[in-house]
């Protein structure tokens, strides 16, 4: 076993602390991995703070890691020692299902093993995230990461990133199209970016006005105010699709009556409690809501290769990982452009 130190939350609601655990020798198919930066996705809080009912603790969060490659199994043939490598929000799944044999291994319908609060398919060993020192993931689960990105720019990717980027390749945003994004957090902001870059016009819903400047700066054309009624109505059955980030209560319904005929409402925004939907703006137009959940190995590495091409990396917030519980609390209160990311460097202070 390898010795590794990190942070973690011991039990529901405790602040993350330091935690020294270890992981698995890596075998054959392994890469070893230093983590050079870890985002800081909502969900980790959600997680951490038992909020969704499903955490396994002690936990170590963090599922959007960029390291270097310390090491490599013998059978391995896609990394090199010295590799820049990612790991997104998962490290394993059954690989036997239709889902994983079509390349959508976040659909596994038998096990998916998480990159933390989860569970190695053997359903017995905990998952440990990227809240550390390094990691141990099978290579068929370990992404290329561009070497002319930035690093800490490049780890939201693994979850912000693909989260707003595939379910936009899936509904085929491009030149031509209205779109909208609701929100401008860690996920609104990378889906104006990528909107933005396939071609699309994308209009911003925010009920901050104070980040109009940052939604015109990072490619919108236009910034609403969400709460002003009268700014709505004038958008009524304009969009043909919208991408809806936010994690609160809101107005799905409102949102909905925005789209076009045929348009498409797409949820990847995860509330606490289950949002109130008026079917009325559905029917009325052959509307639809819609949901996606991240990428599959093969579509995020094609948005890893996109971005790198197009240059596209997230707006962060590099802290120590001393001020993970204080990044919790100022991302809570939206107090965050757009991403934090740990230095975990950090780690040996």
């Amino acid at each position: 076993m390898i010795k590794c130190s990190g942070y973690a939350a011991a039990k529901a609601k405790d602040p993350l602390a330091p935690f020294n655990f270890e992981r698995r020798q890596p075998g054959p198919k392994d890469v070893f991995i230093e983590i050079l930066y870890c985002g800081v996705c909502h969900s980790d809080i959600h997680q951490a703070r038992d909020e969704w009912g499903n955490a396994v603790f002690p936990m170590v969060p963090g599922h959007e890691i960029v390291g270097r490659v310390k090491s490599i199994g013998s059978e391995v043939t896609k990394f090199k020692i010295g590799d820049l490598a990612g790991v997104g929000c998962f490290v394993d799944s059954c690989r036997q299902c239709s889902s994983c044999k079509e390349g959508y291994e976040q659909y596994c319908t038998n096990h998916i093993s998480f990159t933390y609060n989860g569970f190695e398919q053997d359903k017995k060993t905990p998952t440990f995230g990227g809240y550390s020192d390094t990691i141990v993931v099978d290579e068929n689960y370990t992404l290329r990461v561009p070497s002319n990105l930035d690093p800490s720019g490049v780890a939201p990717l693994l979850c912000a990133g693909i989260t707003t980027y595939s379910p936009l390749r899936h509904w085929k945003a491009g030149k031509g199209q209205k779109i909208g994004v609701v929100g401008l957090g860690g996920l609104g902001h990378m889906a104006v970016k990528f909107a933005s870059s396939f071609g699309a016009e994308v209009t911003v819903f925010s009920h901050s006005p104070g980040k109009k400047e940052d939604a015109l700066g990072l490619g919108a054309s236009n910034f609403v105010i969400s709460t002003e009624e009268k700014a709505l109505n004038a958008l009524q059955g304009q969009f043909d699709l919208m991408i809806d980030t936010v994690s609160a209560q809101h107005d799905v319904s409102g949102l909905a009556s925005l789209l076009k005929r045929d348009g498409t409402l797409i949820m990847v925004g995860i509330p606490e409690t289950p949002l109130p939907l008026n079917v009325f703006p559905l029917i009325s137009k052959r509307r639809q809501i819609a949901g996606s959940l991240i990428g599959g190995i093969r579509e995020t590495q094609e948005m890893l290769d996109y971005c790198g091409a197009h240059n596209i990396t997230s707006d962060v917030e590099v802290i120590p990982i001393q001020q993970i519980n204080e990044a919790y609390d100022r991302t809570v209160k939206g107090d965050v452009r757009y991403r934090f990311v740990i230095d975990m460097k950090s780690l040996s202070r």
